[in-house]
């Protein structure tokens, strides 16, 4: 069983550091495959968010893997969507989810974000009715290269953020970022918008799992666990959350 060679806690956030990716993926998925299950014994489903991403790719895999989970019981949530990306589009988050999650575990249902709705307001009223409908019992998320939390760059970002969903502009920093990990072919064919739940929305999940490996994310996480609170680094709110566990391997904790 891998083991964390670090555990410290930042204002009231707990965090766990581990020698390698490998180890830091498997002990993340058990503590996901834990309380899930912990969740289904105690009511009759659970509602869970996920993130996406290069950064969350091997823990999803290990998740699946494991096994142990009704999934029939359980409704999903996604964080975020490009604006005016079809859902078939190879970058869009629909069509992630699905092929490594949905079409994998069968889910009770995957309420997915439809970043090419007609009129994506309203869209982002129809998701934040869903979200609201129900408790959010755990949000499994990762942190930018520049700090953001979903799509939550340091220019949109709001910690008292009174929707649930809203459409945001991307910074170029954001767009750099997907295509350093290879979803689009250079920065003028990112997406310019997209739709995105907010901070308090991601936050007000019953437990919060942050999984942020690799070198490239480490001035992040130095400075959401040792600058300011404040949304010049979105990530750094987490530091408020006792809800939430952030895994880190030894590359992305390289700074701290």
């Amino acid at each position: 069983m891998a083991q964390p060679i670090r555990t410290f806690v930042a204002d009231s956030l707990r965090v766990r550091v581990y020698s390698t990716q490998d180890q830091l993926v498997q002990d993340v998925a058990r503590e996901v495959l834990g309380f899930v299950q912990q969740t289904l014994l105690a009511q009759e489903r659970a509602t869970a968010i996920l993130a996406t991403g290069n950064s969350q790719i091997r823990f999803l895999e290990q998740l699946v893997q494991l096994g142990g989970v009704d999934w029939s019981r359980i409704a999903l949530f996604h964080m975020d969507e490009y604006l005016g990306l079809p859902a078939d589009h190879p970058a869009s988050f629909r069509h992630y989810l699905r092929q490594r999650v949905a079409r994998l575990v069968q889910p009770k249902v995957f309420h997915y974000l439809e970043g090419d709705a007609l009129l994506p307001i309203k869209e982002c009223e129809r998701y934040a009715q869903l979200l609201r409908a129900q408790p959010i019992d755990l949000c499994c998320l990762g942190i930018g290269e520049n700090g953001h939390l979903a799509f939550n760059d340091p220019s949109v970002a709001d910690f008292q953020d009174n929707r649930s969903v809203k459409i945001v502009k991307l910074d170029d920093a954001c767009k750099r970022q997907q295509v350093g990990e290879g979803y689009f072919p250079n920065l003028e064919s990112v997406p310019s918008y997209a739709l995105t739940l907010t901070i308090p929305a991601l936050c007000s999940a019953r437990k919060m799992i942050c999984i942020v490996p690799e070198k490239r994310k480490a001035e992040a996480v130095k400075a959401a666990l040792q600058g300011p609170i404040h949304p010049a680094c979105p990530a750094s709110i987490l530091r408020r959350q006792a809800n939430c566990l952030l895994f880190l391997d030894a590359e992305s904790a390289s700074l701290l």
